[in-house]
């Protein structure tokens, strides 16, 4: 069901703000399911995202339509175009006048303070600008504004302080039941993780233990591919490494204005896993045209079968961690004894956009208020996270120098990063596992966590026996987990000879796309068609410590494509290859297990202790 997105028309707030010279937006040019993405009253999911597809024609043509109108054109994707300019050119060619008003936000925590918004001045939505009577009609169905979005040489060894806290990565491996799964030699081989975050520093933590990381890659607006000014994006993927030290890290960083590119610079890169550790707080039932921009990109990516994680938030009710294609990751705190509570820095909620869905999914280790300053973590000598955490007696600081590259923090922001390394694990096993099945085996195995509550901001959810809001399936177990995708993927073998004599596995169940077989390297996990209208559409997606927004420095990219732009997003992936013969069965391969006996493991792993050796 569709209808024009209605909300109350724009009003108040500071006028005399001032307005960049560059303004973020995404463009999307006429959806080849007739509704425009920006009317949508349904979710939009992997289930219905092909509908917001354009023709690639239709697509050129936009793109040339802007660039002679004076907008960059930053990035091109099948549902959306990222473009830049300044004031003057969106004010001639849509005509309508944008403001800058200051307006309520949650940014962290608690902190309810305002931050400024780039509006369409006199209408119903101040965040789309519409087409209607202009030269764009028939070519363009909106552009949302983009929004600004907030994060939820040093010495290779952390600081040993008094306080409880854990280091990473060997006290994490083991609060996460990881290392059971590296000495089976489930390390996260050959799976690629996309973080879209701050950036990434070349930290002797990450260098001198031999981890995987690919270089940055910038997110239109973003600068400086060498340097971490936050801190936020090199300590949080420390904690990917500390639950899967063999995959392959690829850092993408963003501009805290311009996200939705960001995220789609990292589908572009075809990883496996994209985890995101930032988001904006959403109260209301609907959602702006910039969240619905941002919807659409994660929607395409899981359709495509990317496995995509958000962090829940600390104390905001996240978007998009309340999305219900995501893994939305919460938190839980774990004390020296080892037993377990809610940590009360993390949201636990039930969405309001998305009636019904409960967040989070499953949790990472989380610190307590007033800081969760709990794991501690390398950062980038003096930037931003190193200055502002040192100092202090615990828990008001972390009681490390303020330029040694080592600060304590956590909140969800480690936890989503820590869940995408349990899903690395999983996709070792099976890397046609598709991002539901990843999602489900996590919940499955999770430990349930019965006692505390989540953050008091987002509503202070206790936590029960079973599932609960606080939560959600519980702490992320990563052996358990693996185990489990093992059972599932033997059950899910057969192989099946084809026309041209040779053989190549296929699946039975409800997941087809699911094998206990590792492909080859360059296989993409095939993409399920998605119906729309008469036809059958595949998606072929192409190409906040939270201490406030980054203040990128200002640049003026290189576009993605040259001049002219050609027909072709750059999103997608290549043609899916066939299957050839490393899928043979050899002489004295395990049968295949049969229904009952998959059903019995699963039943004695759910049943077994968490908790014991076995």
């Amino acid at each position: 069901m569709a209808r024009r997105a209605k909300g109350r028309r724009a009003s108040g707030g500071d006028r005399a703000s001032p307005i960049p010279s560059r303004i973020f937006a995404q463009v999307s040019p006429r959806s080849i399911g007739g509704v425009s993405l920006f009317a949508m009253t349904d979710p939009i999911s992997a289930a219905n995202v092909g509908a917001f597809a354009s023709e690639p024609d239709l697509i050129q043509r936009s793109v040339l339509r802007l660039k002679d109108s004076g907008f960059e054109v930053l990035q091109v994707t099948p549902t959306t175009i990222n473009i830049a300019g300044p004031k003057e050119a969106y004010e001639k060619s849509f005509q309508r006048r944008i403001v800058a008003r200051e307006l309520p936000c949650r940014k962290s925590g608690d902190e309810d303070t305002t931050a400024t918004f780039l509006q369409v001045d006199e209408t119903d939505n101040p965040g789309l600008l519409e087409t209607s009577g202009t030269p764009f009609e028939e070519l363009i169905e909106g552009i949302a504004i983009e929004e600004p979005r907030y994060y939820f040489g040093p010495s290779v060894f952390p600081p040993t302080k008094a306080y409880w806290h854990l280091r990473v990565a060997g006290d994490l491996g083991v609060g996460l039941n990881a290392e059971r799964a590296h000495r089976g030699s489930t390390t996260g081989k050959r799976v690629r993780v996309a973080m879209v975050d701050s950036g990434w520093y070349k930290h002797p933590h990450f260098t001198k233990r031999g981890f995987r990381v690919a270089p940055v890659v910038l997110g239109p607006g973003a600068a400086n591919p060498l340097k971490d000014e936050s801190g936020h994006g090199t300590g949080e993927s420390a904690n990917i490494f500390a639950v899967a030290p063999d995959a392959q890290l690829l850092p993408v960083k963003m501009s805290f204005v311009n996200a939705t590119a960001a995220f789609n610079a990292a589908v572009a890169l075809r990883p496996d896993i994209i985890t995101c550790s930032w988001g904006s707080h959403v109260s209301g039932s609907t959602l702006s045209p910039a969240n619905l921009a941002l919807a659409t990109a994660i929607a395409s990516a899981v359709a495509s079968g990317i496995v995509v994680i958000f962090a829940a938030g600390n104390g905001q009710l996240a978007f998009p961690g309340m999305h219900p294609d995501v893994i939305s990751a919460g938190g839980a705190f774990m004390r020296p004894d080892e037993s377990i509570q809610a940590s009360d820095y993390a949201s636990g909620f039930v969405s309001i956009p998305y009636p019904g869905r409960r967040c989070p999914d499953v949790c990472g280790l989380v610190g307590m208020r007033p800081g969760a300053q709990y794991i501690m973590l390398p950062v980038e000598p003096g930037d931003e996270i190193d200055v502002t955490s040192s100092g202090g007696t615990h828990p008001s600081g972390d009681q490390t120098a303020r330029d040694d590259g080592w600060a304590a923090f956590s909140g969800t922001s480690a936890a989503a990063p820590q869940v995408a390394g349990a899903a690395a694990l999983i996709l070792q096993v099976s890397s046609r596992f598709s991002p539901d099945r990843v999602k489900r085996i996590l919940m499955a195995t999770a430990r349930d966590v019965k006692v505390g509550n989540s953050h008091p901001s987002a509503g202070g959810a206790p936590a029960t026996i079973g599932v609960d809001v606080a939560t959600g399936h519980g702490l992320i177990d990563a052996h358990r987990a693996v185990l489990l995708a093992k059972i599932q993927a033997m059950g899910n073998l057969s192989v099946t000879p084809t026309a041209d004599g040779s053989a190549e596995p296929t699946t039975e169940g409800d997941d087809p796309t699911e094998s206990m077989f590792t492909p080859h390297p360059d296989h993409i996990r095939p993409i399920r068609p998605i119906k729309i209208g008469p036809q059958p559409i595949r998606i072929r997606p192409g190409p906040t410590p939270i201490v406030g927004p980054i203040r990128p420095t200002p640049i003026v990219p290189t576009p993605i494509y040259p001049t002219p732009i050609r027909p072709r997003p750059i999103i997608g992936p290549d043609p899916i290859r066939p299957f050839g013969s490393e899928f043979v069965a050899t002489p004295g391969a395990p049968e295949r297990l049969s229904e009952e006996d998959v059903q019995a493991m699963e039943d004695l792993l759910m049943e077994s202790d968490p908790d014991s050796e076995s």
